[in-house]
Parts: structure tokens; sequence; C-alpha cells
């Protein structure tokens, strides 16, 4: 580990949390824990990662006991829609299909601007709970998801959603927001270009896009290959496969997120191999163990370098935004998928939740890591419950055996949000009993009324 910078054992730190066990990366995404650490944060980055011993006479204008609890970099939810927390639990035990135009859709066409930022409020009480210090967010009315985000502290990249059914003023607006909001809330915000898929997006508003994004050096998020069915659909109808839908548009010669991917086929993988853009997935398992889909093929993706990030997709069909339950799941569903209990190891999932999410949401050289000159986002994990205890393997037990609730600190920017599991910038209370009064008239389905049609 290093030490503290240039000896400097004076200079007041604004943040310093001492004896903890410090989740630090090597060579090649490999995880190693350091026992008795301390990390150092002035400026809102991580100053050093070195030991308790090297920081006991250092003053800082905040310490944090860390005895007993694992530092790591905060988690990234690399795919959600969080205003969606008011729709939890509204849909169950249905196909996709029905699910979308039956439920979905119908209510989303009584969105108001208040519930989307009182749903991504709660989100974000949520997200912060459970130690995401960083999510993706891919949904409508993108300015107040915005205004929640500066509220609540956290870091967010942010994009408007659209659909062709629009015309053109969903494109624009769009990349009106991606403009206007980039680097906001002190520059926790970033932004991205947002088409919804491309069964809803036809094939000149996704070029349309691309050229946008590579003219304003703006990134793009958007859902593809969500299931088999989208991708045999594909097939059918243009005899080319939603990743190539996806090329033929030029997408992926821009920096691209791709929810889900679990309809990625073997003919896929050549065509993601010659990208030029930097093009990462998402992967959601809980989402889709409840469809009945298959997983995201996350050893293929791996030979072929893409980063596979960790998501919850939105509270209405994944329930929670807990990506640390993304991470178990992805790791047991990719045993069992691949018949092989050797492929994703706990340190590889890691390695997934922390520094691939990173760079799957285009912050790669910000966040994901403890380092010196990273932002500061880090969060504590307790691992002295009597779940997590003994600790033979400290991967294997944060992966295997922590839960969520074992975050105790979670950290943005230098800036504590919740210490000792206590949420210190929202009231979850007040937010929710608000959201409350407004769930009769959004949850109303009136006949005729959808915000969108599913038919992939």
């Amino acid at each position: 580990m290093a030490a503290v910078e240039n000896g400097d054992r004076t200079t007041r730190a604004d943040l310093v949390i001492t004896g903890c066990t410090a989740l630090v990366h090597g060579e090649d995404g490999r995880i190693d824990f350091a026992d008795d650490a301390a990390v150092v944060v002035r400026g809102g980055v991580v100053d050093a990662v070195t030991t308790a011993a090297a920081v006991a006479d250092l003053p800082a204008t905040e310490r944090i006991d860390g005895s007993g609890q694992v530092a790591m970099p905060g988690l990234v939810n690399c795919h959600t829609h969080s205003p969606m927390v008011a729709l939890r639990g509204i849909a169950e035990d249905m196909p996709v299909e029905e699910w979308f135009n039956d439920w979905i859709w119908p209510i989303e066409s009584n969105l108001t601007d208040s519930v989307v930022e009182l749903g991504a409020l709660l989100a974000c009480a949520e997200m912060i709970r459970g130690g995401v210090t960083t999510f993706a967010d891919h949904y409508f009315a993108m300015d107040k998801v915005a205004a929640a985000v500066t509220h609540s502290g956290l870091r967010a990249n942010l994009g408007w959603a659209y659909f062709s059914g629009q015309g053109t003023e969903g494109r624009e607006r769009s990349l009106d927001f991606a403009l206007s909001a980039n680097g906001s809330a002190d520059g926790r915000i970033t932004t991205s270009l947002a088409p919804h898929a491309p069964y809803t997006v036809d094939d000149e508003d996704l070029a349309a896009t691309a050229e946008l994004a590579r003219e304003h050096g703006l990134p793009v998020h958007l859902h593809a290959a969500e299931n088999k069915a989208q991708t045999d659909h594909s097939l059918e109808r243009y005899g080319r496969t939603p990743i190539e839908v996806l090329e033929r548009a030029g997408l992926l010669d821009t920096d691209l997120l791709i929810a889900h991917g679990t309809g990625i086929t073997g003919r896929d993988l050549p065509v993601l191999r010659r990208a030029t853009g930097r093009v990462a997935v998402a992967t959601a398992p809980r989402g889709y163990l409840k469809f009945g889909w298959d997983t995201t093929p996350v050893r293929a993706l791996a030979g072929l370098g893409v980063p596979v990030g960790l998501a919850t997709d939105g509270a209405a069909s994944n329930n929670t935004l807990d990506v640390w339950e993304s991470m178990t799941l992805t790791v047991l569903v990719q045993k069992s998928t691949e018949r092989d209990p050797a492929w994703l190891t706990a340190r590889q999932a890691l390695d997934h939740a922390t520094a691939q999410s990173a760079r799957a949401v285009g912050l790669g050289d910000r966040i994901g890591a403890l380092a010196p000159g990273r932002r500061a986002d880090v969060i504590l994990v307790d691992l002295t419950g009597p779940h997590t205890r003994p600790v033979h393997d400290v991967a294997a037990t944060l992966v295997h055996s922590a839960r969520s609730s074992d975050v105790r600190t979670t950290v943005v920017d230098g800036k504590v949000l919740m210490r000792d599991r206590r949420l210190l910038t929202l009231d979850v209370p007040a937010v929710a009993a608000e959201l409350d009064r407004e769930l009769p008239a959004l949850i109303r389905r009136r006949d005729g009324r959808r915000i969108q049609e599913y038919n992939a």
C-alpha cells in the first residue's frame, strides 16, 4: 500500500477511515485485501490508502473507526429506472408482454413530475442504504431525477428515454437534457443519450442518435437483445439480430451501454469484437429469473474484453435496487448456466461490482477503486455479524454471506451520506408519505392509454 503522499503527516485531511480491511485492485482486475488499513480523503478524492499506524496522528476533520469492516469502492447500479420504485410489486407472475402492455405502460401514461422526483428520492435512499454510490438511470422527466440526485448526494449517469413514436421531439429532448445537465451536482451527474430499444426506436432514429453521440461526445444507454424472443423476432422481421441492428446504425462505434443482453447470440460475438466504441453490458439477473429468461452471457463477453456491470433494472420488475443481491445472483446463475463451479469466482464478482461497473458507465478513471486520485466513493461493510463469521476468505464472505444491510457507512465525493445505518441527506418517511398520496392517480389504468406498445 502507498504511504500518505509525500510523507504528509501534518496537513489536515477531510476524512480518515482507520482500522479497516481495504479492498484494493491489483493488475488485471485482481482483488486483494489489506488488513489494518486506512483511507485518507482530501478534496473529495482518495489521497492515500495506507496503514492505520501511518495516520494515527494525522489531523482530520472527520474520522471513522472501521474496525471489523471492509472499506471498498461504492457499488454501481449500471442500469435502473429509479422512479419505478413507485410501481414496486404492482404486476407480478406474468409474461413480459402482459407486464408491459396491460400494466406498466398504461400506468406510466399517468406519470407526473412529482411522482418521478419522489420515486427517484426513495430509490436514492434505498441505494445509499445498500452501498450504491453511482447509478445509471434511463427514464422520463430526467430533470426531476437530476434534482433527486443533487439532493441525495449520489453520483449518477442520467439519460432521458425516448421512443420513435414521439417523433423528433423525444430525441431532441434527450439531447437537450444531456447537454444541459452534464457536469451538474458539482460534477456528480454525467449524461447519456437514451433511445429506449431497437424495437421501439427505428433505424433512422438509431442512426441519428449515433451521429449526435459522435458530434457531442456523449455515450448512449439503451436496451437491446433483452431476451431470446426479441432476437428471434428481429431475425424474422429484419434478418438481423438487435446487436446487428445497432452495428448498422453506427451505435457500436460510440460509447454504448447495453442493458440486459440475455438474447446475445454466438453470431453477435464477432460483431461486438469489431466494435470501435467502448461497448459495455449491464446484467440484472433477478428480473431474468422472474421472467423466465436466459441470462447475460458474461463468460463470452469477458472473452471479448467487454465489461459487464451489475444492475437491478427498475423495482417494478426487480422489486429491489439491491446490487448486492445482483452480485450474488450473477455468481450463482453464471455457475449454473456454464455448468462450471470454478467460473465467476467471488473475486471476479467483486471486480464486476466495482471496476467493471465503473467502466460500464463511463467512469472507469474516476471511480471503481480505492486508489489515490479516484473520487472518494467508499462504503464500509460490517463483517462482525453471526451470518458472516468466521471469515476464512474475505471475498467469499462479501459475495456469499454479507448482505446489503451490512453496509454501515456510505461516502460519495468524500461526503458521508449514511453513517452507522443513519441516512444523513434524505427523510424516507416524509418522501414515502408524499408518494403514497400520489399513488391512487398514478396506478389507475384507463382503457386505450399506453405510453408505448410492447411488440418486440
